[in-house]
């Protein structure tokens, strides 16, 4: 039975090969460990083996585990889940990452709740790339007016997009959705708005993803095996 080590280092040898194929470097692409509804106990067991980035989509779960490792000095946090604005605070003050900002109300009080110790909380804008009604995201469309926006708030910097694509079989179909968020990120670099991330791809698609630029994917089923989802308020 593969121990959560072994199937760390296969996802590790997948983001190699498949940033080989595409001529790039695998240093350039971060892995997030996406832990959701798994014990802090299996985050210390990766974190004791070199991850440092670790992946939360409820609030209640971050500020959980953020208490229990608290002696893991290098964890990096990320909240990658749906944000309500009244559950902002703790995230602003635990996380080091939030990549689900669709509404600018949500980066403003992100930004207000920021502790001045704490370094520029990074951030990216979550798009709907499916155009799914049932998908978090902002259209395209919208991407470019809440980019400049976000950039204007003190407390937190805008480091680039985050997309969860329409589930497909279809690799076609599949890496559109992709490129249509690189697509997005360079117009804004043009535009003169400096951005690094590209947050996309998953278990099931992370090839897909790095092959159309991916910079981050984020990882839990190909990790920590399959979820049970007890209930959880976000």
């Amino acid at each position: 039975m593969a121990t959560i080590f072994t199937a760390w280092q296969d996802v590790q040898k997948r983001i190699a090969k498949a940033a080989a194929a595409s001529q790039r470097e695998s240093s350039a692409i971060t892995l997030l460990a996406v832990s959701k509804t798994f014990p802090s106990e299996a985050i210390r067991e990766l974190y004791s083996n070199g991850q440092r980035s670790f992946g939360e989509n409820y609030v209640q779960e971050l500020i959980d585990k953020h208490a229990a490792l608290t002696d893991c000095n290098e964890l990096i946090w990320h909240f990658i889940g749906p944000l309500q604005s009244n559950k902002t605070r703790s995230v602003a003050e635990l996380a080091d990452w939030v990549h689900s900002i669709d509404r600018f109300k949500i980066a403003e009080r992100l930004s207000a709740q920021r502790p001045e110790h704490l370094a520029a909380l990074n951030v990216c804008i979550q798009v709907n790339v499916s155009g799914e009604a049932s998908k978090s995201g902002i259209s395209p469309g919208e991407c470019m007016l809440l980019a400049t926006k976000i950039c204007q708030l003190p407390r937190i910097k805008l480091r680039g997009l985050m997309c969860i694509p329409e589930p497909t079989q279809d690799l076609t179909q599949l890496a559109r959705q992709f490129t249509l968020l690189r697509n997005l990120q360079n117009q804004l670099i043009t535009a003169g708005v400096d951005l690094d991330t590209l947050s996309m791809g998953m278990s099931g698609d992370l090839e897909t993803a790095i092959s159309e630029g991916s910079t981050l994917v984020r990882v839990g089923t190909a990790l920590f095996g399959a979820r049970s989802y007890p209930n959880i308020s976000s």
